[in-house]
């Protein structure tokens, strides 16, 4: 099984790629971010470690989490960001080997792993390679503000967040460029797979 990991900043268009790779190659596709979403849902352990010590602000009435609350929070405060991922990133990382586990005995042939720490999180040592999805930052403010509605503040706080894109491409085997047309986008994917994927 050839297991790729994408990468890239915060409105790069990660999703529509993989929606691509999931339709056109049948990739298993895993988001860190919804792994971590399921683990923290009431019961799980990393709700209790949030709540405790974060506080019942970040609950909803129904007593889940309330993610734009905690995303406000950490979002202002680099400490608080930081103890949110010593919380998340070691259960989640343990439960995709799992997952990836599971896809290698069912004969998967691709696993296609995304994750906004891909890098700091040494995701390397799980996957075959590291692809970075490269959109310049005036057109990834542009997708921000239109399919999220996010101001130039919160963009502005959520990209202080995130790798330099010359970290990116230093680490990351292939590059991608989302910049242009979608089409574009594809045939580079087509390629990369190919190239990839020869050796399996």
């Amino acid at each position: 099984m050839k297991i790729i990991g994408i990468t890239g900043g915060v409105g790069s268009g990660k999703s529509r790629v993989l929606s691509f790779m999931e339709e056109r190659f049948q990739a298993v596709i895993c988001q860190a971010d919804h792994v971590a979403w399921e683990l923290q849902e009431p019961g799980q352990v990393c709700y209790k470690e949030i709540v405790a010590h974060f506080g019942t602000s970040v609950l909803n009435e129904d007593m889940t989490l309330n993610r734009k609350t905690l995303g406000q929070i950490v979002f202002q405060d680099i400490n608080e960001l930081w103890k949110l991922n010593q919380i998340m990133h070691p259960v989640v990382k343990k439960e995709i080997k799992n997952r990836i586990q599971q896809e290698k005995e069912k004969g998967t042939k691709l696993f296609v792993l995304e994750a906004a720490l891909l890098i700091e999180e040494d995701y390397g040592e799980i996957c075959d390679e590291l692809w970075y999805i490269y959109t310049s930052e005036p057109i990834r403010r542009l997708r921000l503000k239109e399919s999220r509605q996010y101001n130039d503040e919160k963009i502005d706080a959520i990209m202080a967040t995130q790798l330099s894109e010359e970290v990116f491409r230093k680490e990351c085997q292939r590059i991608i460029d989302n910049s242009g047309n979608f089409e574009e986008t594809c045939a580079q994917l087509e390629e990369a797979v190919k190239v990839s994927t020869r050796s399996c």
